[in-house]
């Protein structure tokens, strides 16, 4: 992992999601204000359906807002044509998810590895880069292991390695402990602030886990499409 980076800075302003029905719009998010710099990470609660995967895939420019502005280190990505788009969120941003979405047919390894592939062929030096990261999960004996051959905590400590391949300045994790046992769900969240902090990653997480949110320096809930404070 890189020890020099640049300041990196979420800066969200007025954002607004809504779908359209039949009837009248779904308003999912109301105009939602967020900063976040390099270092800082934020745990974001609610209930399902209010809103928080929204707000998480919004950031993550899986979707779009329907207003309002998104600016990561200081580009706005929804100005990008589709390939610029995919190209900036494989560079930029990172992502573990509850369900690990390993390839099957995969090893470890090359799992870590299909994050750089969307950037350019993989290199000897990611090759070498995706070990290490492995490695610092404590699956460096598991490089040649297939995701059915793992448990369940060791395919998460995967996928969080291959949220970190690009080292990403946002780092987006969405209830990435929520298929776990108590045990093990404290192992990986340790894991995900400790590798975030050192990549200097803008690390956000939506939970419904208390227990989770409660090992974050920032809590927010998600009520009525909007942020507030805990």
């Amino acid at each position: 992992m890189s020890d020099t980076h640049a300041q990196h800075r979420l800066l969200v302003r007025d954002l607004h999601k809504a779908y359209p029905t039949p009837a009248e719009p779904l308003v999912v998010l109301r105009g939602i204000d967020l900063e976040l710099v390099q270092g800082q990470s934020l745990a974001i609660l609610g209930p399902s359906g209010s809103g928080k995967s929204t707000l998480l895939n919004i950031l993550g420019t899986l979707d779009r807002p329907t207003s309002g502005t998104v600016r990561l280190d200081g580009e706005d990505p929804f100005v990008l044509p589709p390939r610029d788009l995919a190209r900036f969120r494989a560079r930029h941003i990172g992502f573990v998810f509850q369900d690990h979405h390993l390839l099957p047919q995969c090893t470890a390894l090359e799992n870590v590895l299909v994050a750089k592939l969307a950037a350019g062929p993989v290199s000897p030096a990611d090759s070498e880069r995706g070990r290490r990261l492995l490695e610092r999960v404590g699956l460096g004996q598991r490089l040649t292991h297939l995701p059915a051959e793992l448990s369940g905590g060791e395919r998460q400590r995967v996928a969080i390695a291959r949220g970190l391949m690009n080292d990403p300045a946002l780092l987006l994790c969405d209830e990435p402990t929520g298929n776990l046992d108590a045990r093990t769900a404290a192992a990986v969240a340790d894991l995900i602030l400790e590798l975030a902090a050192q990549a200097g990653s803008i690390l956000i997480t939506v939970t419904h886990s208390e227990a989770l949110a409660a090992r974050f320096a920032r809590k927010k809930r998600m009520t009525d499409g909007l942020l507030i404070d805990q």
